[in-house]
């Protein structure tokens, strides 16, 4: 089975210092070298991702986008400046995706089909954002992870991927995050932070048991490999914080150094494709439930 590999270009730098200090300013060097890092180890052996890239990071490194495109990969839409969908309005939401899809498009020269939404922020309350990216011209979108959780989750929906029907007879394709059931519970698995905390042995195990009736969406970030300290201004910043952001970043930072070895041996164990190519080779097959 193939699964979907998919990377969500954002720098983690800018979106610390803008979330938790009140810095504004561009994204930072860094996401450009942990992406080039990512991409040379897909390009030696041959492996295509979808890179769901923020507007910021396209309009400050126009050229990282570019690479990505000229690699062969699929490009996606992260929103602009990784706002989660739920401190928008429906317009603000509107002008987030438009500006970064246009962008993304122009600068690859190539069409942009898929979107992520900031820490998937796509729930039931926020449900209309589906309707706004059938409306920009989305075809599919990777924003719900079906779980029940304090920061995010749509409990309750299918776990492969499917088309959701929308306000009048507009549709798009949904492709959730992966999940594997435990006891009656699903726990998420197969990327991000989980992939940082748990063992790679907790990986394998759960790519395992979903392909058994599914393929797997993988995900992380180009900071997941970062192990270089934060520009210094950001150090000072960071050292005048207070307990719950240091606290916050300590367990953000943590394991950071597995997960390049444990990405490398994902790529060798299992076959992995561009998320829109998956969409294409599944959707037909209709639902299909967990193996227990």
């Amino acid at each position: 089975m193939i699964h979907a590999l998919t990377i969500d270009v954002e720098d983690n730098h800018r979106i610390v210092a803008r979330n938790l200090l009140g810095r504004d300013g561009p994204p930072t060097q860094a996401v450009v070298e942990n992406t080039t890092r990512l991409l040379e180890h897909l390009r030696k052996r041959g492996v295509r991702a979808t890179f769901f890239a923020l507007g910021e990071v396209a309009a400050t490194f126009p050229g990282l986008i570019r690479a990505i495109s000229e690699d062969g990969h699929e490009l996606g839409v992260h929103g602009y400046h990784h706002q989660e969908v739920h401190k928008l309005d429906v317009r603000a939401f509107r002008r987030e995706v438009i500006d970064a899809k246009t962008l993304i498009e122009d600068t690859s020269g190539t069409r942009v089909r898929g979107h992520r939404a900031p820490t998937f922020s796509i729930t039931p309350d926020t449900r209309w954002a589906l309707d706004v990216l059938a409306e920009a011209g989305f075809a599919y979108d990777s924003s719900i992870f079906p779980i029940r959780s304090r920061r995010y989750g749509w409990p309750g929906l299918p776990l492969d991927i499917h088309e959701m029907h929308l306000n009048g007879d507009r549709r798009i394709i949904e492709a959730p995050l992966s999940v594997v059931t435990i006891l009656g519970k699903r726990l998420p698995a197969c990327g991000g932070g989980y992939l940082r905390h748990f063992p790679y042995r907790y990986t394998d195990w759960a790519m395992r048991r979903i392909q058994r009736t599914r393929p797997v969406i993988v995900y992380l970030h180009p900071y997941d490999i970062d192990t270089v300290p934060p520009p210094g201004w950001l150090q000072e910043a960071l050292a005048a914080a207070g307990g719950p952001t240091k606290r916050y970043l300590a367990l953000q930072q943590r394991n950071r150094h597995t997960v390049e070895s444990k990405l490398l041996r994902l790529l060798e164990s299992f076959r992995f494709a561009p998320l829109r190519d998956v969409i294409e080779q599944t959707i037909g097959s209709g639902p299909r439930g967990e193996p227990s």
